[in-house]
Formats: C-alpha cells, structure tokens, sequence
C-alpha cells in the first residue's frame, strides 16, 4: 500500500508541468467562452451594475449609476425600450470591445503552452483583470443579498451574503491565482531558455 501511495505522490509530482499547462487550457476555455458571450444583449446587460458602479471603468459608459436599474432587461428578455437605453448608454459596444480583449487573453494562455513570453502576459493580464473584478465586492450595491423587508423578512441580507452576483464575482479568486501560478511557470521557463 505504501508502495502505491509513493508512486501515485511521484506521478503528481513529476506531472506539474503537464497540470500547470491545464491550467492554461482551462483559464483559455472560461476566457474566451465568457468573452464570446459579450457579443450577446443578456451577457452585455448583465455587466451594467459592475461597470457602472466601478471607478475604473464607469467612464466607459454614458450615463450615471444607478440609472440602469429601470432599464435591466429579465435576462432571456429584450424590452425594446430597455435595448435602446442600452445602445445610448454603450452597454454593447464596450461589452463586445472587453469580449475580445478577454478572448485575447485567453488565446494568449493557449500560446503560453509554446511561446513563454506569451504565456506570462497572459499570467500577468488575468491577475490584473481578476484584480478589477475583484473590486466589484467593493463597489457594486448588487453583490450582497439586498434586505427585502416586506411580509417575509430575513436576518440574511448584506455582507457576508453573497447574491447570485457576488458568488460570480467571488470565483475571479481562483482566476488570479491561476494567472500568477501561469506567470510564475512562464517566468522559470523563460529564466531557463536564457541559461542556455
């Protein structure tokens, strides 16, 4: 038994490198299946509270938080009047332009797999977006459960309940370690290729 505790301790150990590049592969797979999602009104609609309550990035919208809540389309909807608000506020250009640039960042992971110089801008650029997106715990009203009063009230609402939204928000941990630990790989790989 301890004969095969040791062995499956070694394959794990001696197989980092081939984990790290799934890794890689599962950071590309989220990012470029979320930033093609961008392209579409629900996903687009989806990021209006976090933008638009953010410091870093309300700029790229038109108009003020927290307008956009008479204007949140029930997601698997289009209300017309709702489309239009969006097309002013540029709730889908800005959405499609951070699609592709989280699509890129997600190719560059794939690339990072061969080209090492890739692979740590890709590291470095998904600990900094995972950083932004993190600070939507901080600065989006909408990522704690919201003190509903009424008939049935709760003593669950507000920090440290999440909502739907801030569990989403939440994973981006997970996302940011997984960009330093590509960073650091690319890193040795690179200080090694020097060496030579």
């Amino acid at each position: 038994m301890k004969r095969i505790l040791l062995a499956g301790l070694q394959f794990l150990a001696n197989t980092q490198p081939q984990f790290i590049n799934l890794i890689r592969i599962a950071v590309a797979i989220v990012m470029i299946w979320i930033g093609g999602l961008k392209a579409f009104h629900y996903e687009a609609d989806g990021i209006v509270p976090f933008v638009a309550n953010s410091p870093l990035m309300s700029f790229f919208y038109n108009k003020d938080a927290p307008e956009y809540k008479e204007y949140k389309n029930p997601e698997g909807q289009e209300v017309a009047q709702n489309i239009a608000w969006h097309e002013q506020n540029g709730t889908y250009t800005f959405s499609i332009l951070l699609g592709l640039v989280i699509i890129a960042i997600g190719s560059m992971h794939l690339l990072g797999i061969y080209y090492s110089n890739i692979g740590l801008l890709g590291g470095l650029l998904t600990f900094i977006m995972s950083l932004v997106t993190l600070s939507f715990l901080i600065t989006t009203p909408e990522v704690f459960v919201p003190n509903l009063g009424g008939d049935f009230p709760t003593k669950y609402y507000g920090f440290p309940f999440l909502s739907a939204a801030g569990r989403l928000v939440l994973k981006d941990v997970i996302m940011m370690v997984a960009g330093l630990i590509i960073a650091s790989d690319s890193s040795k790989r690179i200080l090694i290729s020097l060496e030579k």
